[in-house]
């Protein structure tokens, strides 16, 4: 299992092996939700975007949304 240690900040080091394992990189946009008593973390690779094409039958305009507003954010 692995651990890290909460800032003042309310920041954490996810640890490499985990990064590498779902492609997390510098400017990954990740999403936090509350399940159940438990904090889970879902980051939003293309990888993940990929794999859920056709989900909610949007035919890839919900997908382009994403990489388009993914690009948007990292130009902040």
């Amino acid at each position: 299992m692995e651990q890290s240690i909460v800032t003042i900040k309310g920041q954490v080091v996810i640890p490499a092996k985990l990064r590498r394992k779902y492609g997390i990189k510098n400017g990954t946009l990740v999403h936090f939700y509350d399940k159940g008593g438990e904090i889970r973390m879902v980051p939003l690779t293309h990888e993940l975007i990929d794999a859920n094409i056709g989900f909610l039958g949007t035919k890839g305009r919900l997908r382009r949304a994403l990489i388009k507003e993914k690009k948007r954010e990292r130009e902040l």
